[in-house]
């Protein structure tokens, strides 16, 4: 009835002599922000329990500090998502967008918030082109009306024999599995968006960046002045206070540090091992409230979800217990998978509750399993390190920058617990990041094309693990 009533009052508005409101008072009038995107797992997806992706997450506190709705439209045809906008269908394209000239002809952008590049991806083992030249006898295949796409037609004074198709369906996670398959020679993709999915097509790999780096940003449409100054406003906020960055370093770290080796025994190991050992770590996660996909990436990174695994130093089974810490968790027979996972799952717990209750998510959990690696102690006197310093101890990213500091004599004799392998526990935390990312993108992930999210379904998210 409210909604019902907002849309006659704009009706009122557009028929008064006060000329129609602006793009911004519409969203104000309607309580709702219609905002076009893409399902990658760099923008946005839905897994088993809440939405994820960068542009899903600068969206989220967009509508919130205009206090409407979000409602999100999937378009997996980037030729569709600038008429989208331009038609009213979409108030805001937010879809990692390059900005290009073409599109700046159908749409207004807002500050960019980021920049990548386009990079040539081939098939691992072949020859990997350097020039666009090289691609001249090969099969190459870029998603309909892209910036690739746009690159590429640019790129034919260069390279006049150049011959490619354009596939108005095709994602970038799909061009990249065609290319790790062998079934085109080569796509290109946005640098931030492979950085990610190498990890899931290991056989893909990037030659070299055509052009130069390209700023991304929001699409609105022409003439919304307003509601451009709001969004450039917003960014800005953002920017200073460090949440952009903390947004897209959430994505972009576990996509760092590719390993082909690792990547592809984590793949094996998911389609071998993981099926075997996912009831005990559901299990786990109904008993605890954590994440299941959280406690395997912490399974993964302990023992490769091997329940035989031992350590030289005597800890053993899929969580990687020791002797202590599993009479603790009433732990029988640590090489007993069931055990082993419900025992860790126990433990985890019992560390995020000392982790201060001020301290929200997702930094409590990162530092809950720093502790889980190298003692709540040791990540206190980090913390400690951490204050000292004049930064903030309840920031994973601040704290993340001094744990190395706990194997320098300079810092470890200043505090309680002495001598840590600080470096070691980030490593660890990083490695438990990138497994968990890639667990949320390949499992249970459901494929939408509409998402509404109310201001009052944002309750505060202290406490919530993964």
């Amino acid at each position: 009835m409210v909604r019902a009533l907002a849309a006659l009052a704009l009706i009122a508005l557009l028929g008064s002599c006060s000329g129609p409101p602006s793009v911004l008072d519409q969203i104000l009038e309607l309580g709702e922000l219609r905002v076009v995107t893409r399902d990658s797992p760099m923008t946005f997806y839905l897994g088993s329990d809440a939405p994820r992706g960068i542009e899903y997450e600068l969206a989220r506190g967009f509508a919130a500090r205009l206090g409407v709705d979000l409602k999100i439209s999937v378009e997996n045809r980037v030729s569709e998502l600038l008429p989208d906008v331009g038609s009213g269908r979409a108030h805001i394209a937010a879809a990692a967008l390059t900005v290009t000239s073409p599109r700046r002809e159908l749409v207004t952008f807002g500050p960019a918030y980021e920049r990548v590049e386009q990079q040539v991806v081939h098939r691992r083992g072949k020859k990997a082109p350097k020039s666009l030249a090289d691609l001249a006898d090969g099969r190459i295949e870029v998603a309909a009306g892209s910036a690739q796409a746009a690159l590429l037609e640019q790129a034919r004074g260069d390279a006049p024999g150049l011959i490619w198709r354009e596939d108005p369906r095709a994602t970038v996670e799909e061009l990249v599995r065609r290319v790790s398959e062998g079934t085109i020679d080569y796509t290109i993709v946005p640098s931030n968006a492979f950085a990610l999915l190498r990890h899931s097509y290991p056989e893909a790999e990037a030659a070299f960046a055509l052009g130069g780096p390209e700023p991304v940003a929001w699409a609105v449409p022409k003439g919304a002045v307003r509601l451009r100054e709001r969004i450039a406003a917003y960014f800005a906020e953002i920017r200073a206070t460090g949440e952009l960055q903390r947004i897209i370093e959430r994505y972009s770290l576990p996509a760092r540090d590719f390993d082909y080796v690792g990547s592809r025994a984590f793949l094996r190991h998911i389609e071998t091992r993981l099926p075997s050992y996912r009831p005990y770590f559901e299990e786990a996660a109904r008993e605890t409230g954590i994440d299941w996909r959280l406690l395997a990436a912490i399974g993964y990174q302990e023992s490769h979800w091997d329940p035989a695994a031992v350590s030289p130093t005597g800890v053993r089974g899929v969580m990687m217990l020791t002797g202590d810490t599993a009479g603790m968790m009433e732990v029988e027979n640590r090489r007993d998978a069931r055990e082993s996972i419900l025992g860790g799952a126990r433990y985890l717990r019992r560390v995020l509750h000392k982790i201060p209750a001020r301290i929200s998510y997702p930094d409590r959990d990162w530092l809950a399993i720093a502790a889980y690696n190298i003692g709540f102690g040791h990540l206190e006197d980090a913390r400690i390190i951490t204050e000292i310093q004049g930064a903030n101890p309840d920031r994973w990213d601040q704290v993340r920058r001094r744990l190395p500091l706990l194997a320098d004599e300079a810092w470890y004799s200043r505090v309680k617990r002495g001598y840590a392998t600080g470096a070691v526990a980030v490593s660890y935390v990083d490695n438990v990041r990138r497994y968990y990312e890639l667990l949320q993108w390949m499992t249970d992930r459901e494929v939408m094309t509409e998402y509404v999210e109310s201001p009052r379904q944002r309750g505060p998210e202290d406490g919530k693990a993964g």
